[in-house]
């Protein structure tokens, strides 16, 4: 049966909602208005790499779902049957956006969030956190304020994408076509409608030269509520540390440079997923991930937002930071890094760089030695 998903975010979003367009669902990306007017006009684009082959441009317009575009304001979330928000976590109070977010709680409609700070509602699920403590991490708090947290989840955003830079804003380019790990929600009807939208995703084909082709990328849908934070490692070993005091790396260097300070970082993150619940097999090995860094060439996201003039980034080095803090450990290498993002953004901003974070009070953890 078709589906009417509403996705907040046409860049990233529409990686998702083109899967979901290859499975015959309606597809709503919300965007500005002169991107709306550009995917109405023209669809979307987005170039999958393919093993053994030429990459493919999955042209929107081609496929069996139906797809359209809107903005903030012109969005019902009424009308759908899920929410996927698909922006960066510091864009949702933008203009229009704030008031839509409030919209979406009033309508009670499940939200399976692609982001890589995880939205409050659902750290609100995971036991044992202090989550108030947790607000100062986020652009703007009360944005979550109204949701409730049985009807929001989080899908770990593993696959990379990039709109390339000559491109138009209908155009994205798969860098790393891994799965989209969906944690569960509470309701067994909701799970329900993520294995629907699972096993269409994974029977679609697109036809390319008269061949029907497997695009990679896919939605899984887990028991486990913690199988999102299996990304958080390797945001620490990788993506946040492409911030340097005075420039920016390709997370390949920053990964592979010295390969062993690098797992001993993505083992520290890991074993602090795994206080808070998550099992082994919930997280990425690091060789596995090691791997998938070597062909990560350009900085991350963050790293190219900061050095770009942004004032607000996803801050989930802040938000590892405090969580440890509230397990009583601590991570040199992570004190370094989020040093070197408060400066950034505090230059970005005109202003002198203001002391971290106060540390919350630590909880009756056990503790686990520093990671220099």
């Amino acid at each position: 049966m078709r589906k009417n998903i509403l996705i907040l975010g046409a860049s990233y979003g529409s990686l998702l909602g083109t899967k979901l367009l290859m499975a015959g669902h309606s597809v709503s990306l919300v965007c500005t208005a002169p991107t709306a007017h550009l995917i109405k006009r023209e669809g979307t684009r987005v170039r999958f790499p393919l093993r053994g082959r030429d990459p493919v441009d999955v042209d929107s317009r081609r496929l069996p779902g139906r797809l359209d575009a809107v903005t903030p304001a012109g969005a019902d979330p009424s009308a759908y049957d899920l929410i996927v928000l698909g922006m960066q976590e510091s864009q949702y109070g933008g203009d229009g956006v704030r008031a839509l977010m409030r919209r979406i709680a009033r309508s009670r409609k499940p939200c399976l969030a692609i982001m890589n700070m995880p939205p409050l509602p659902y750290l609100r699920r995971l036991p044992g956190l202090f989550v108030d403590a947790l607000e100062s991490c986020y652009t703007d708090p009360e944005l979550w304020d109204g949701f409730d947290p049985a009807r929001v989840t989080l899908a770990s955003p593993d696959p990379q994408a990039f709109r390339p830079p000559e491109a138009a804003k209908n155009v994205l380019q798969v860098g790393l076509p891994t799965n989209f790990k969906a944690a569960r929600f509470e309701s067994a009807e909701h799970n329900a409608l993520l294995r629907e939208l699972e096993a269409g995703i994974d029977a679609a084909r697109y036809e390319v030269g008269g061949e029907m082709l497997e695009i990679p990328v896919r939605l899984k849908l887990h028991d486990s509520l913690f199988v999102p934070l299996a990304k958080w490692p390797m945001l620490v070993a990788g993506n946040y540390r492409c911030v340097r005091r005075h420039d920016m790396i390709p997370i390949r260097e920053a990964v592979h440079a010295d390969l062993e300070r690098s797992r001993r970082i993505y083992e520290w993150t890991a074993g602090l997923c795994m206080g808070l619940g998550a099992a082994r097999e919930d997280l990425v090995p690091f060789d596995k991930y090691a791997q998938a860094a070597e062909g990560l060439a350009k900085p991350s996201s963050a790293a190219r937002a900061l050095f770009g003039g942004a004032c607000h980034i996803e801050r989930v080095d802040r938000l590892v930071q405090c969580i440890a803090w509230q397990l009583g450990t601590e991570c040199a290498v992570l004190e370094d890094i989020t040093g070197f993002v408060d400066a950034r953004l505090a230059q970005n901003r005109g202003r002198p760089a203001q002391p971290a974070v106060a540390e919350p009070p630590r909880f009756a953890f056990a503790a686990e030695p520093a990671l220099a």
